[in-house]
């Protein structure tokens, strides 16, 4: 049987555990579930884990007991931050990350390294891993209070929680918006066989291109969260017509993307679409808070050409889109969507190819 996940939570904050400092996995969903639902712990959704990590570094420093939580393909985000912060401070509290698995046409090609280095990873950056005793919740709890006191990363497998559903205040609700399926099919029928090479955020975009946008050229970036708009830009810097298709956690997790790119407005045909659904959609559809966000603010800061307000129409966009191309450019469109079911992922063959 899987930990309870309420007694699981209970137990860290039994502990003294005050904060999560999170990026999202599905392994971890129900657990951040929980947190979010417990007034008596705070979870913290951060942009990327190495900004996870950094604000763990400043809370256990100004007196409080924070945990961070991410997932294995994004602890190498983390990398800087432990051994030039971490280690030579002997700056201590929890860290666990999941251990993504690998199967050939059954899983996201970026997991297909650390399924079997993980712990050379971990090793690399001066810590050793214990694998979460995920049958066990005393074990586990007192593994996490060794993990916070020790040169230690601990490591989490898959289905080790109780399911915990979200309390009805904490939910999302995005049914008043189009689904991004209806976007993506307009720019199927626009870009259709065109020149045009569109670039997929990692998770439900790159993989809902491949379900609704089957006559354009699509690069489907399995990883790398956050690269997207850094791929597109290199790609339009070497001539060719670009449309990076983003979300709103990608947005946030590697900003300097667009600081880089904005530098180069006038010599590059770029847009960038950041179809905003308020959600980490495939790490368990947990809620990004980033409602404080100006998207357009910020893009128009880092010198990105900006529609002027966010789209919720399909046609809309579809015309706006056809119109941001059509002048060049470095230019920016923010689209407001709802969901859609979780789509399937591109066979493995086809995330390969990697030729604008």
């Amino acid at each position: 049987m899987p930990l309870h996940t309420e007694s699981f939570v209970q137990g860290l904050i039994d502990q003294g555990i005050s904060h999560l400092c999170v990026v999202p996995c599905s392994f971890a969903k129900f657990v951040i579930n929980e947190a979010i639902n417990n007034p008596n712990i705070e979870y913290l959704p951060c942009a990327s884990e190495a900004i996870a990590c950094s604000t763990a570094a400043g809370l256990k420093m100004a007196g409080k007991t924070p945990m961070v939580i991410v997932q294995s393909s994004g602890l190498t985000n983390m990398g800087s931050c432990i051994t030039s912060l971490l280690n030579p401070y002997g700056v201590q509290f929890p860290i666990v990350t999941s251990w993504r698995t690998y199967k050939e046409g059954d899983s996201e090609i970026q997991h297909k390294h650390l399924a079997t280095e993980l712990p050379e990873l971990i090793k690399a950056y001066g810590y050793e891993h214990e694998i979460l005793d995920n049958e066990n919740l005393d074990n586990a709890l007192a593994q996490i209070k060794v993990i916070g006191q020790s040169m230690k990363i601990g490591v989490l497998k898959k289905d080790s929680f109780t399911k915990v559903e979200l309390l009805p205040e904490h939910r999302l609700e995005l049914s008043a918006y189009t689904p991004r399926s209806k976007f993506l099919i307009a720019i199927n029928q626009a870009f259709a066989c065109s020149d045009t090479s569109f670039v997929g955020t990692t998770g439900n975009v790159a993989r809902e291109m491949y379900s609704f946008m089957p006559e354009t050229k699509n690069f489907y970036m399995a990883g790398n969260m956050g690269g997207a708009l850094a791929v597109g830009f290199g790609a339009a810097k070497a001539g060719k017509n670009v449309v990076v298709c983003g979300g709103d956690a990608e947005f946030v997790m590697h900003m300097g993307g667009l600081t880089t790119a904005g530098r180069y407005a006038k010599d590059i045909n770029l847009t960038y679409v950041l179809f905003d659904n308020e959600a980490n959609k495939s790490t368990g559809g947990q809620n990004t808070y980033q409602t404080h966000l100006n998207y357009i603010g910020i893009a128009k800061s880092s010198g990105l050409n900006c529609h002027e307000k966010m789209l919720t129409d399909v046609q809309e966009f579809a015309d706006t889109l056809a119109a941001a191309q059509k002048q060049g450019g470095l230019n920016f469109i923010h689209v407001k969507c709802g969901e859609d079911p979780e789509p399937p992922r591109p066979p493995l063959e086809v995330v390969k190819q990697n030729s604008f």
